[in-house]
């Protein structure tokens, strides 16, 4: 599954080449054909599949139909840029053990297949546990199915993440 330049990854980084399949995490290789999808938060442009795109932009228009704001804060991201994710929480002092409950380790992020992304919305910081009580979690409950959307890593969910109510993915 890993080729060797992955595997050298594995062990800078520090986590077993077993990693991934000793939980069961499904694998995801780089997606090659994306779609830009507009600025992200942070002005930097962001890409998703072409399927997870329209989705995503038919989700973002109906919310915005019933007064929700959605944003976008990471869609793609490729398994080097996961890595440098890991390496620079390493470079701060975190344990590897630490950072891959928040982190999934390169190949088994749902970002590299350009399917997932972190949503946020206005009023609430960015990548925290209290967006589950703003309106636009409240809507994407109830509504993102309809869009194909649905959130993988609830609480207690299998794979063994913390709950990320922000993190959610195309099923398509």
């Amino acid at each position: 599954m890993l080729n060797d330049h992955q595997k050298n990854v594995y062990k800078k980084l520090g986590i077993p080449i077993d990693y991934g399949l000793k939980r069961s995490l499904p694998f995801y290789y780089d997606m090659d054909e994306l779609v830009n999808v507009g600025p992200n938060l942070f002005g930097k442009i962001q890409q998703l599949s072409k399927t997870t795109a329209i989705n995503w932009e038919n989700l973002v228009n109906s919310a915005r139909g019933d007064k929700i704001s959605l944003l976008i804060v990471s869609g793609y991201r490729s398994f080097d840029y996961q890595a440098q994710l890991i390496q620079n929480k390493l470079d701060k002092g975190m344990a590897i053990e630490d950072i891959l409950k928040v982190n999934a380790p390169p190949g088994f992020s749902q970002h590299h297949a350009g399917i997932a992304l972190d949503i946020a919305t206005i009023g609430v910081r960015p990548l925290i546990e209290a967006f589950d009580s703003s309106p636009a979690f409240q809507w994407l409950e109830e509504n993102a199915a309809d869009f194909e959307f649905s959130m993988p890593y609830n609480k207690n969910n299998a794979l063994g993440f913390i709950y990320e109510p922000w993190h959610w993915s195309c099923n398509k």
